[in-house]
């Protein structure tokens, strides 16, 4: 069994990309993107 990535909230990175999401929350990465599309999703987008 893998030990998480991050153990409290506390050790949470300030930017998420998907792939850490993805591995967050032990979903693929096309559902992490697929969760950051979503409109009430805390984000905001760098750039272009």
């Amino acid at each position: 069994m893998k030990q998480p990535l991050i153990k409290n909230y506390d050790e949470l990175p300030m930017f998420i990309n998907a792939a850490t999401l993805a591995q967050l929350f032990g979903v693929s990465r096309a559902s992490a993107y697929e969760l950051m599309s979503e409109k009430d999703f805390p984000s905001f987008r760098i750039g272009k």
